[in-house]
């Protein structure tokens, strides 16, 4: 099937019912394309799919629920005949030191911003294949640039999203399937606010720490640099590029941060290449 052209493309959102996910579906519903807006709570995006009555259907999905994933999908595809681009959008944070987790906590954290998207890609792709188009675009964060005392399992969610999409891309690929990965820096979204979770226990000794991370991160909140309405348009331009990017750094904090982490990197590397080259088998072994 011909790859459609940008006013008939069909998006599936997660998480639309703030943040990146609403100034999203907003931006790409303004430009005439079609959206399946999804949350949780499915009365947040009334407003907006009264707005757009013809192109917008309100989902309701809990992303850890198998079921309810293949369910919408496959809403999506009967409603408006095809699916064009998959956003894996719906997650929250959990901030604390390692230690001060409980295993449900941990748990819970990767069932929604890690197993959730996974059951969204799995359900979209037999859908994308047979079309022979499609485009999958998994919000990161900056976390994976480097990680934050604090983070550790916020953190690692998003790295096994980011390791299982560069593999993804590879296997789509010649399939006529896109990856992206979309790295945010500090937005000004109701994250901090709304979507962070606190570890439920404390423990004295992680307060320079992730405790001081934690205490940082309520100051920003409301003041963040960056633009979700920007944000959007620079994943829709992503999404309709020919030669789209496997990652986009999305605000200057996260660029720095990036272009920091690469070059503090090779250093190391050089530094020790010295100790870690030499350990292949000789030639005359």
């Amino acid at each position: 099937m011909d790859e459609p052209n940008t006013s008939s493309r069909v998006w599936l959102i997660t998480g639309c019912s703030s943040g990146f996910g609403a100034a999203l579906a907003a931006a790409v519903l303004a430009r005439g394309q079609r959206v399946v807006a999804t949350a949780r709570d499915v009365d947040a995006l009334r407003a907006l799919a009264a707005q757009f009555p013809e192109t917008c259907r309100a989902l309701a999905l809990d992303v850890t629920d198998a079921s309810q994933v293949k369910r919408v999908v496959a809403q999506a595809v009967e409603d408006f005949g095809r699916l064009d681009v998959v956003v894996n959008n719906a997650g929250y944070g959990l901030v604390g030191a390692l230690e001060e987790f409980g295993a449900q906590q941990i748990a819970r954290n990767f069932d929604t911003n890690f197993f959730g998207a996974l059951e969204v890609i799995r359900a979209a792709l037999p859908i994308l294949r047979a079309q022979g188009s499609g485009h999958i675009v998994n919000i990161s964060a900056a976390a994976v640039i480097s990680n934050y005392a604090g983070f550790s399992i916020y953190g690692a969610t998003k790295w096994a999203l980011e390791g299982i999409s560069e593999s993804l891309a590879a296997e789509l690929k010649p399939l006529g399937i896109k990856v992206t990965i979309v790295q945010p820096g500090p937005f000004r979204t109701d994250f901090i606010a709304r979507s962070l979770e606190r570890a439920e226990n404390h423990i004295a000794d992680y307060d320079r720490t992730s405790g001081k991370f934690a205490r940082f991160l309520d100051t920003m909140a409301g003041k963040q640099p960056g633009d979700p309405a920007k944000a959007a348009q620079a994943i829709i331009a992503a999404v309709e590029s020919d030669t789209p990017p496997l990652r986009l750094i999305l605000g200057k904090y996260a660029n720095d941060k990036s272009r920091k982490k690469h070059a503090d990197a090779e250093r190391e590397r050089a530094a020790w290449e010295q100790v870690g080259a030499p350990t292949d088998f000789s030639a005359t072994s």
